[in-house]
């Protein structure tokens, strides 16, 4: 049989490579083929994996749109010759009268300067992220596989290259949103979607190339030691270029704008130059870009075979055998066995060394000074919200690049952790706590800083460094959940070891706590503390449960109420709440209390029917009864867990009294809508969240004492802050009841009552 002639070879070599991708994104992400039967106590992994992906890149995807979009305006009001931005007081309102400006005019040649820069540096991007991938660092090389086909080494060169410009989804997402919006605002509207995919893939090709002859090179001339040293700078030098793009959006004469109108009029004749002439519509440029990506191509090609002429094996890419030495007594480092052993790897692991503990200061540092964020030192000591953000974010970022990975480096030796005298579950909390100590430096020497520039040490600035030191481990118990599902270890292709759209939800969840440093309303801070605390103690149970499955493929935990059912059943709810009161009010006037009684009722009955509903269809065990065991010893203890708890904000409303702070009194026509909400709906549909969810699902993992405190202080959060004390204290009062009364009964009873007692009281 003869060999396929060229284009089909390059052709199936591609096909080959996507199909690949394909298969190993649904082996990740899509429902897991069953080898035989599944067990009778677990059934298969079925997920919707593909769900939180696809919602997650569309959100990037949109949110780089946007950022390409502030780019093109900012560049335009910094750098046009004429332009009414300067008028406009807000940023915002300087973005319209860009827009209306670019609007059926060419671009000014000072706008297409600053816009090849833009298109430079995420060309640089595109190369230098997939060039840094652990790729480069990898033992096997494929390409000493590929020459063993029957086909001519120039044919795989051209295939290697044609299929790595295709399946750059970094450079992708990075030049297909910046070209998006170029041809948008250069007149092309919705023709600017296919002109904008082929802009990109005309970028991707040198990229390809250029990365093809590097790790070629490279992998020809350094040992693998040397190579992963490398890949750890490469991807090192890629993150400042990054937060140099996005400090083009931001107004002002900033660095990279000062570069921007500094940049040469001869890169317009470059591949990213003459992209921009060709969106603009230059008719010229099309042709000009199409021969110089073709000549780039057909040169690098060239060079590739001069650098394959001796073959694809050399004596440098092997390891070299090191001398025998005498061996150096052992150093005592501090911590468990287990953490001693993650030490001693760590120092032995560069790139991983540098990555987790390097890769965020010089990201955190490359945010703040091309976007502007710190002037300088002093400014650190002046302002204790840049001074706590910038503490916890070093701390998270250092988690992700870490005790995010904390299942993944153990790679194929992960079945060796079932073999050892302790359970996974702890072992894995050993790793957090090291994590979360190593990652509790940084802060401690952003705030050491701080202070030594000047910062004043008072009540304020104490309790931002509390916050923030309790974010660190809250948020180590979160990166290594989230890492149970989010790594393969087993995976044989580096790149799908680890799934992202995780680590853009840890990204979001730290923004959230970002916030609670932020806001200066004192209940904000302690809910987002206290939600994401209980939500880390959520995840980490369903970690638990997935500890015992991580090697089996084909099973899963057997299904079980959980807290994290508590928590999205809580979101659910309030959500529903919402939509519910904005379709009832009629927008007029103050909202109405009925309108608000009805609201929560639908948003009740439908929270409740769809866990029913899900948990019916999943066959999950423990979802909560009314009653277990029986009906009046539920009522006993229902009565009696509402005496202290009516006691407790009674107390409370007669202090608040004699504080001098005004009690609500209840008018008349309002008693019924109030006692329909507050004795009949919100003890049914909140203690199935709080107390049949929440509380039963921590019960599974806590003692009885933790389970209540967590449980009830999430219960406080969402309420007032001025009912927050009792709240808690009913919110315990109704989970020992859940409790000793077998059932929801017991603290339906309890809420009832106490509600009950305070609204006569507000008579």
């Amino acid at each position: 049989m003869m060999p396929p002639a060229a284009p089909r070879a390059i052709w199936l070599l591609v096909r080959l490579r996507l199909l690949r991708l394909l298969n190993l994104g649904g082996s990740v992400y899509g429902r897991k083929p069953e080898a035989g039967k599944s067990r009778a106590a677990t059934g298969g992994k079925r997920r919707g994996r593909w769900i939180l992906p696809v919602v997650m890149a569309l959100l990037t995807t949109v949110a780089f749109i946007n950022m390409s979009r502030s780019i093109l305006l900012n560049l335009h009001c910094e750098l046009a010759p004429v332009t009414a931005c300067a008028d406009q007081v807000k940023s915002f309102d300087a973005q319209a009268v860009a827009a209306t400006e670019l609007a059926g005019a060419h671009f000014s040649a000072e706008l297409m300067r600053g816009l090849t820069l833009h298109v430079t540096l995420l060309w640089l991007v595109s190369l230098l992220v997939p060039l840094g991938s652990r790729e480069l660092a990898h033992t096997d090389w494929d390409l000493e596989w590929l020459v063993t086909l029957p086909l001519p080494r120039t044919t795989l060169l051209w295939a290697r290259v044609l299929e790595r410009t295709v399946t750059n989804a970094t450079g992708m997402l990075m030049l297909w949103p910046a070209c998006l919006v170029i041809a948008w605002y250069a007149g092309l509207r919705w023709w600017a979607v296919p002109a904008a995919t082929l802009a990109a893939l005309a970028l991707l090709a040198p990229s390809a190339m250029a990365r093809t002859l590097v790790d070629t090179g490279l992998r020809l001339s350094m040992p693998p030691s040397q190579l992963r040293n490398l890949q750890a700078a490469i991807s090192v030098a890629a993150m400042p270029l990054i937060y140099l793009t996005i400090s083009l959006s931001l107004p002002g004469r900033g660095i990279a704008l000062g570069w921007a109108a500094a940049f040469p009029a001869w890169t317009l004749w470059t591949p990213p130059g003459l992209v921009v002439q060709w969106l603009d519509g230059t008719p010229w440029s099309a042709a000009l870009l199409a021969a110089e990506v073709l000549a780039l191509l057909v040169a690098g090609i060239a060079l590739l075979g001069r650098q394959l002429g001796q073959g694809v094996v050399a004596s440098s890419t092997r390891e070299a055998g090191r001398r025998q030495t005498a061996a150096a007594p052992p150093r005592v480092l501090p911590g468990t066995p287990l953490q001693r052993r993650e030490l001693r790897l760590l120092a032995r692991d560069r790139n991983f060394l540098v990555q987790s503990l390097l890769i965020p200061i010089i990201v955190i540092g490359s945010q703040l000074f091309f976007t502007g964020g710190l002037r300088d030192m002093a400014q650190l000591g002046s302002e204790p919200k840049l001074l706590a953000s910038i503490a916890f974010g070093l701390g998270s970022y250092v988690l992700v690049l870490s005790a995010f990975q904390t299942i993944n480096t153990e790679g194929q030796a992960l079945w060796m952790l079932y073999t050892f005298p302790h359970t996974l579950e702890r072992m894995l909390r050993e790793k957090a706590t090291l994590w979360a100590v190593l990652a509790l430096a940084y802060p401690v020497a952003v705030y050491v800083a701080g202070i030594a520039t000047g910062a004043r040490v008072d009540g304020h600035l104490l309790l931002t460094m509390a916050q923030v030191a309790l974010g660190i481990p809250i948020f180590a118990l979160i990166a290594v959940a989230l890492g149970v599902w989010a790594c393969d270890p087993l995976a044989q292709e580096v790149h799908t070891r680890v799934r992202p759209t995780y680590i853009y939800l840890y990204m979001m969840l730290a923004s959230l706590y970002g916030y609670g440093l932020y806001t200066d309303a004192w209940p904000h801070r302690l809910a987002v503390v206290v939600l994401l605390a209980a939500l880390a103690l959520a995840l980490w149970q369903k970690a638990r449960d997935e500890l015992p499955f991580l090697l089996d493929p084909t099973a899963a935990p057997p299904r079980q109420v959980a807290a994290a059912d508590g928590m999205m059943a809580a979101v659910a709810f309030f959500a529903v709440q919402a939509i519910a009161f904005f379709a009832l009010h009629d927008g007029a006037g103050p909202p109405a209390l009925s309108d608000m009684t009805m609201a929560f009722a639908i948003a009740g009955a439908i929270t409740y029917a769809l866990a029913r509903l899900v948990y019916w269809r999943a066959g999950t065990a423990g979802v909560p009864r009314l009653s277990q065991g029986g009906t009046l010893p539920a009522l006993g203890w229902g009565i009696a867990c509402a005496l202290p708890a009516i006691a407790a904000g009674l107390a409370w409303m007669q202090g608040l009294r004699q504080a001098g702070v005004a009690v609500p009194v209840i008018a008349d026509g309002h008693i019924g809508w109030l006692i329909a909400l507050a004795s009949i709906a919100a003890p049914l549909f909140e203690e199935f969240i709080f107390r049949g969810l929440i509380f039963n699902g921590l019960r599974r993992s806590l003692r009885l004492l933790p389970a209540l405190a967590a449980s009830a202080a999430v219960f406080a959060v969402i309420h007032p802050p001025l009912a927050m004390l009792p709240v808690m204290v009913l919110g315990l009062c109704t989970g020992l009841a859940f409790e000793r009364g077998k059932g929801l009964l017991a603290p339906i009873v309890t809420h009832a009552l106490y509600n009950g007692a305070m609204l006569a009281v507000q008579l």
